[in-house]
């Protein structure tokens, strides 16, 4: 098939080392992360099963080449939707009938067999070019501005209309993939009809993510080490891993990988705020922040540590608790959104209730103690991702998902148009 990819924001070279002209923000910065992780893993997957994959992602860099074509063959179509500079992704929308334009001139010179959208605003183009021209779209949306809003009140930086166009957007797509059952049923609650649900998780990598390739046992030399990997944002609860550290008895450390470069970790907001909560609960001297650290360097850094922790407030689907699986590694994780589908409480890790410290300190405590039930739990994970998470079972869901879209939509009659979501961007 012929796949187009739209990721507004989420660009897949992200996941690259940085160049000249890749045109995309860092890893671990505020706006990138998983998603660009799985855009890019899903698209080379894809690639790598036959398909021909071109991904739109809007260029933030007047030197970007206009495509940018990776070794798997996949392509990168950088487009030129509002300035060419890195914008917070909430500030996006207004540029997305712009995006739409570009769309259906690059899909009416080469017209894709379907498109899938990642993030409400790519799905708002995406939807606007297909329409036009035919094109199945199908949609992931990563996030849901209802659970952000219900987590984070009037913090919530999102536009005041994306509640209401991700539900006019979810029952007009072809199909809305999920990434896990919570979910679905958020999307049922938007009023997305089941019908057109299919669910289809995240992926890793399990060949860069294996107990042992190339391990690094830093586990042997100093205090028990407990790792944390995550964009330095509030919802994902570095706070309470770092609460939770200081009530875990004896000398155990907790890495914090994220963030600024380590060079840049001083005055940073976040930072700052983390690193008051260490002061706070007298564990300075136990708390290490590493700073962002690259694509290649993770996979030794979580073989390195005896328990990977993942707290967040909420978390859509959440990479790093399979990272870690895949890894070899133990996780405690925040029994939230995702990682209450891939974390298999007592069987690959433990489940504890999301921003409780007391819970996740009990539950590491307990792990640093057992290390026969480190190792269980350790080859449990990576059995675990083997069989349902590795990129080449996601990437033949997901296409399994394109062909019945396609084949349903030629099948179909002509239908009444999609509702007209211009009106309401605001």
């Amino acid at each position: 098939m012929r796949i187009a990819m739209v990721s507004e924001h989420a660009s897949p070279l992200a996941v690259r080392p940085a160049g000249p002209g890749t045109g995309a923000g860092a890893l671990g910065s505020v706006d990138a992360g998983g998603q660009n992780v799985h855009v890019h893993a899903l698209a080379e997957a894809l690639a790598l099963a036959g398909h021909e994959v071109v991904v739109h992602t809007r260029r933030t860099d007047p030197h970007t080449p206009e495509q940018v074509r990776l070794p798997s063959g996949v392509v990168v179509d950088h487009v030129p939707a509002g300035p060419a500079v890195e914008l917070p992704k909430d500030d996006l929308l207004e540029h997305m009938d712009e995006f739409a334009t570009v769309l259906r001139q690059r899909w009416a010179i080469r017209r894709p067999d379907v498109a899938h959208a990642h993030f409400w605003m790519s799905g708002l183009a995406a939807l606007d070019a297909g329409r036009a021209l035919g094109v199945p779209v199908v949609q992931t949306f990563h996030a849901l501005g209802s659970v952000k809003r219900r987590h984070q009140g009037a913090a919530d930086t999102s536009p005041p209309s994306r509640v209401a166009l991700e539900s006019d957007l979810g029952a007009s797509v072809d199909r809305v993939i999920a990434t896990c059952a919570d979910e679905v049923r958020e999307l049922i609650a938007l009023g997305v009809p089941a019908t057109t649900v299919d669910v289809v998780p995240c992926g890793v990598d399990v060949r860069r993510f294996d107990p042992g390739a190339g391990a690094v046992d830093g586990r042997v030399a100093g205090p028990p080490q407990v790792l944390t990997v995550s964009r330095l944002v509030p919802r994902k609860g570095v706070d309470t891993a770092i609460r939770a550290i200081a009530r875990v008895p004896g000398p155990a450390e907790l890495v914090v990988a994220g963030g600024p470069e380590g060079a840049q970790l001083a005055g940073d907001p976040e930072v700052e705020r983390l690193q008051a909560v260490a002061a706070a609960e007298g564990v300075t001297d136990r708390v290490r922040f590493a700073g962002r650290v690259g694509p290649a360097a993770v996979p030794d850094l979580m073989r390195a540590a005896d328990v990977v922790v993942a707290l967040p407030a909420y978390e859509p689907f959440g990479l790093v608790p399979l990272e870690a699986m895949a890894a070899g590694r133990p996780v405690v994780a925040a029994r939230v959104g995702g990682l209450a589908d891939t974390v298999v409480d007592g069987v690959t890790g433990l489940h504890v209730p999301p921003g409780d410290p007391d819970a996740a300190a009990r539950a590491i405590a307990t792990l640093l103690a057992d290390p026969d039930r480190r190792e269980r739990h350790g080859r449990a994970g990576r059995a675990r991702v083997l069989e349902h998470y590795a990129w080449d079972r996601v990437a033949a869901a997901t296409a399994a998902v394109y062909a019945d879209v396609v084949t349903t939509a030629a099948a179909a009659t002509p239908a009444v148009p999609a509702a007209d979501l211009t009106g309401v961007r605001s």
